[in-house]
């Protein structure tokens, strides 16, 4: 075998039989026919009598497997599936549309196989939080595989969870924290579109775009990036601090400062 060749490609055009696929995904005839009476694949395309399946039921097969060796029950993972199935796609996720300022964002997308994301949060991977993932738009769907938005984000979440704090706590502090970024994103447009973005500033032009004037809020945007995030940063630490003091002092002035406390 080559070095390169991987033992589990399938060619993208190749087609299975029931007992083809049944042979490659390493299960019986019998089986897979459990697995389609549950819906936990999709339906073969019939010719005739014959029903062909394709490399996508072979992924799905192999992610069933992989999951069931993880601990997940077929009933978990049918919700897991049904969930995935009901996710947006990954050009949403991206927002893949064409836009004349460079994004501001640099966060890295990663790509996940489900067996992948099982990993990565153990028994914290279920239907429920799979669609909380989806909705708050932290991952999409591109074919049988995730795509979370940001491997800083998705580190933080792996971090905070092998520390004991549930996935569900961290995807609804996600949730307040997307909240309350958007507003801040909203005080900073409001001053660069109301001071910056107009010549001479005029809070109330509405004059169309020119050339010129995409060149010029192109650059400004660039240049007033790090501005925005050093306040952000800095005022995040701060309020840190502060709220870090006082919760000590809260604890140090209840019982747990007390000695001899229970």
């Amino acid at each position: 075998m080559a070095a390169n060749e991987n033992p589990h490609e399938v060619p993208k055009d190749r087609e299975f039989r029931m007992a083809e696929l049944a042979d490659e995904a390493g299960i019986t005839v019998r089986t897979l026919r459990f697995y389609r009476e549950r819906k936990l694949i999709p339906a073969p395309r019939r010719e005739g009598r014959i029903a062909w399946y394709n490399e996508h039921h072979l992924a799905r097969l192999r992610t069933i497997a992989a999951l069931l060796d993880r601990g997940h029950t077929l009933g978990g993972i049918a919700e897991l599936l049904s969930a995935f199935e009901s996710g947006r796609d990954v050009g949403e996720l991206l927002g893949l549309e064409q836009t004349f300022v460079s994004p501001w964002s640099d966060e890295t997308p990663v790509r996940l196989t489900p067996e992948a994301l099982a990993d990565h949060f153990r028994d914290d991977v279920t239907a429920e939080n799979l669609a909380a993932s989806l909705d708050i738009g932290y991952i999409a769907v591109d074919g049988d595989e995730f795509v979370h938005i940001s491997r800083r984000l998705l580190d933080a979440s792996t971090a905070l969870v092998a520390k004991g704090v549930p996935l569900a706590d961290v995807l609804e502090a996600g949730r307040a924290v997307r909240t309350h970024a958007d507003a801040i994103a909203g005080i900073f447009t409001t001053l660069i579109r109301t001071y910056l973005l107009t010549d001479p500033p005029n809070p109330t032009a509405q004059a169309p775009l020119t050339p010129h004037d995409t060149d010029r809020i192109t650059h400004t945007i660039e240049e007033l990036r790090p501005v925005s995030e050093a306040v952000v940063d800095a005022e995040l630490a701060m309020a840190m601090d502060r709220r870090i003091r006082a919760e000590l002092e809260a604890w140090v002035g209840g019982d747990g400062g007390r000695e001899g406390a229970p």
